[in-house]
């Protein structure tokens, strides 16, 4: 079986060529970039910020802080992201999420499997940033969730997608000081029931595609506390590291 499965690929391969996800030039494997395109590629990882993951010129030693987890704690145990938020970040969630290339997910979850490394994935809950309704209904999925699900198959542990609700729809965050981001998402998320019952206790993952201001991540992040976590981490594909970043408003869900 396994000798037709690989036939089978190499025929597909032959007729579909895998293709680069950011550029489409053709590649050896399925989810993996050209050399030009991974080189450009801002990874993200240590030395960073032991709380926010921001990233540091060189190590400052274990459990070091950046001033802004210094001055106000961060709601997560641990936030990470595979990348900083560039030309290939941009265009593979754009494809992923308008494009509608949900094996992007995939792809995705590779990469975000490294920052789960050294955990016990049998305790692990991997909980996706939800939608609106009327943003699931005109779209057809929640990108978080697909990556929550591949990512669960990728790495290990448990992925509830419908853990948080979100309770009413906010505007794109970008460009809006703290203290009015933290206004519009209060109150704008919620435990679900089977969220209330399978949270307590547990170390939680929440999960997304795009880090910009972090207040909608932070928010999700106070109610998984309320509703008993043991643990809160967060990990998401990019960060916007530059406040001056252009992005489309439409990656702001």
């Amino acid at each position: 079986m396994q000798a037709l499965r690989q036939i089978g690929t190499a025929i597909l391969d032959f007729a579909l060529p895998p293709r680069c996800p950011n550029c489409l030039d053709i590649v050896a494997a399925q989810d993996s970039f050209c050399t030009p395109c991974w080189r450009s590629i801002h990874f993200l990882g240590d030395p960073c910020c032991a709380a926010c993951g921001l990233p540091f010129a060189y190590d400052m030693g274990e459990g070091a802080l950046c001033g802004a987890c210094h001055a106000t704690p961060s709601p997560f145990d641990r936030a990470r992201a595979v990348m900083a938020y560039g030309e290939v970040a941009r265009t593979v969630v754009l494809r992923f999420k308008y494009g509608r290339r949900t094996g992007h997910a995939r792809l995705i979850a590779r990469h975000m499997a490294r920052h789960l490394a050294g955990m016990d994935m049998a305790q692990v809950l991997l909980v996706p940033v939800p939608l609106h309704r009327w943003r699931l209904w005109s779209r057809g999925f929640n990108q978080a969730a697909l990556i929550a699900r591949a990512l669960a198959r990728e790495a290990g542990g448990e992925a509830l997608v419908d853990g948080l609700v979100r309770t009413r729809r906010t505007p794109p965050l970008r460009r809006m000081s703290a203290a009015r981001r933290r206004r519009l998402v209060q109150g704008a998320f919620a435990l679900s029931p089977m969220g209330v019952e399978r949270v307590r206790g547990r170390h939680v993952v929440l999960i997304d595609d795009i880090q910009t201001t972090g207040a909608t991540a932070a928010s999700c992040a106070r109610m998984l506390r309320q509703g008993g976590a043991a643990r809160v981490d967060f990990l998401c594909w990019a960060r916007v590291l530059d406040a001056e970043e252009e992005q489309p408003a439409s990656l702001a869900d």
